[in-house]
């Protein structure tokens, strides 16, 4: 198994207050946060079970056992302050990173009423990027392969960890979703859940240097949108209509 970056399980409140201590005055510039999710169905009609969150600046990602903390996972404060899990992932001044938020807000929201603010969708990002066409997005595991700025050593590596988690969780390979639920969470299963958040944050940084101004303003509303789709009683997050463009990007 590849050797594990540096990561905290936060899995009780004494652990998650502390971690939420370390997140004072983080610089908005570039974005410190960057954030994944996994569950089972991870939506309205299914469940969150792992919050990941890399820290930039720390070079540090906190996984948040959701399936053990539930609710308490956002509610509780840090232990020198005012801030929790709700009050960042709410707040329109502290930036924070998702790729594709759509799936995840509507799973936080439905789950535990988070309506999620200061969100910057990688996804987006590399498509206003393109200088070819625009017509589809791509997914997460594509702009890695294409795009990451890592070694070919560590590509090679985030290959073998996602090979590895698809195996352990994903049915048609055999796996099983329920495995994010089980504590203590596999080696290989930690692994999965933070390599990908670590990478966020080079995505990030390589698209955002490609976008102007114009299509930085596209990117956020293009966002917000997203957010306020995924909050409607309508929405469904399954199906080739999420592969599609925002209206106008052709």
């Amino acid at each position: 198994m590849a050797e594990l970056p540096a990561s905290t399980i936060v899995d009780s409140i004494a652990v998650l207050g502390r971690m939420l201590d370390t997140f004072e005055e983080l610089p908005a510039s570039p974005v410190s946060i960057y954030v994944d999710l996994e569950g089972i169905d991870l939506s309205r009609n299914g469940t969150i079970s792992i919050l990941q969150l890399y820290i930039l600046p720390q070079d540090h990602t906190f996984l948040v056992d959701v399936h053990t903390l539930q609710s308490q996972a956002f509610s509780t404060f840090a232990t020198n302050g005012t801030t929790s899990l709700k009050t960042i992932l709410e707040s329109d001044t502290i930036p924070k990173a998702f790729f594709d938020v759509r799936n995840d807000s509507d799973a936080l929201y439905s789950h535990f009423s988070i309506h999620l603010a200061g969100i910057e969708d990688i996804q987006l990002m590399e498509l206003a990027a393109r200088s070819l066409s625009r017509r589809t997005v791509n997914g997460l595991a594509k702009c890695i392969e294409r795009d990451a700025p890592i070694s070919s050593t560590e590509r090679l590596a985030w290959k073998a960890t996602k090979e590895k988690g698809l195996n352990l969780f994903a049915p048609e390979r055999g796996g099983r979703y329920e495995v994010f639920n089980e504590r203590p969470p596999a080696p290989d299963i930690v692994l999965y859940c933070v390599q990908d958040v670590r990478i966020l944050s080079k995505l990030f940084l390589l698209y955002q240097s490609k976008l102007d101004s114009a299509w930085k303003e596209k990117v956020k509303e293009a966002t917000r949108d997203r957010i306020i789709l995924s909050q409607g009683v309508d929405y469904n997050g399954q199906g080739r209509h999420m592969a599609l463009a925002p209206a106008g990007w052709y």
